[in-house]
């Protein structure tokens, strides 16, 4: 997963003058040819969608309702025929102009799409803008699925993804029902230049470590932060968790990460505990989270999990 991709879509200058013309009316108020009221959660013409954050993407597939998409961002890799699509650039750098060069009906975004001043425009433009709600648990992910259904038109086939996701869920959670000591984990999104970046609470990090059986250990610490020695030393983590970069990342060898100065006298560098896992499927939080939470529980737990 190219966590680091920030690929913009470039129209053609002719398309991009028409594009921010389009952007500029709709500042001044020429907002309501096709924009769904405040609340509504439907499009009225889910024809040309534009998919924005993976597991959106994911879930537009697994309902079978593909045929609807012509663009995705650059998180939308999952499943592999999605990547055939146009790419409008990763989901936190967007441009108007990317999203609307492809004539959309409707854009389908994932919460915590930007930056800001790119959906706030988005949002005012003739076009229907939903929003998708993320939250790092079993229940956020089967909201996400009602959404997407509701907004494609799709609601049948939402609910019957939904229990199957739901059950996947319940069974894969209560594989660590019987574990007695807890694995503490500690998930490094980076360790650029010797410093670690970890992930706290409030993150799908923390959310999947969750699920899987496990302790986040750095537990009471919000959102992503770089890691001191002695916080290192506090969290006492028993496996490192990280992303399987691929392409252009550099993906640190087992003795780089734990010959790290933060790491080196904890309970993971003891063992040489390292965890990898494909970074959309980790954390995606979408139809394959079930799959995902096994894969992480077994990784921690291995026989204990197991008859």
């Amino acid at each position: 997963m190219k966590v680091n991709t920030m690929s913009m879509f470039s129209p053609a200058k002719g398309a991009r003058a028409a594009i921010l013309g389009v952007a500029v009316a709709a500042l001044l108020g020429s907002f309501a040819v096709a924009q769904a009221e405040e609340g509504a959660a439907v499009f009225p013409d889910a024809s040309r969608v534009v998919a924005i954050g993976g597991s959106v993407t994911e879930i537009v597939y697994a309902l079978g309702e593909e045929g609807r998409l012509v663009a995705r961002d650059t998180t939308g890799t999952y499943p592999e025929a999605a990547l055939k699509l146009p790419d409008i650039g990763y989901m936190r750098a967007l441009s108007p102009e990317g999203v609307l060069s492809v004539n959309p009906t409707g854009i389908l975004a994932l919460a915590g799409s930007g930056p800001k001043e790119a959906v706030d425009v988005l949002k005012k433009a003739s076009v229907t803008f939903i929003e998708v709600p993320e939250s790092f648990d079993h229940e956020g992910i089967l909201k996400k699925i009602e959404v997407v259904g509701h907004a494609l038109g799709a609601d049948g086939k939402a609910e019957a993804l939904a229990k199957s996701v739901d059950a996947d869920l319940k069974a894969a959670e209560a594989l660590t029902a019987n574990v007695g000591a807890r694995k503490r984990v500690l998930f490094i999104l980076s360790m650029e230049g010797g410093k670690i970046l970890a992930a706290g609470e409030h993150t799908g990090a923390n959310g999947i470590i969750r699920l899987a059986g496990g302790v986040n250990a750095m537990e009471g610490v919000q959102g992503y932060k770089q890691l001191s020695d002695e916080a290192a030393l506090t969290a006492r983590p028993d496996v490192i968790l990280m992303m399987d970069r691929g392409g252009g990342d550099h993906k640190a060898t087992v003795e780089e990460v734990f010959s790290n100065p933060a790491l080196a006298s904890t309970p993971a560098a003891e063992t040489k505990k390292l965890i990898r896992m494909d970074g959309s499927y980790l954390l995606g939080f979408g139809p394959r989270t079930a799959a995902a939470i096994r894969d992480l529980a077994t990784a921690l737990y291995g026989d204990q999990i197991k008859g």
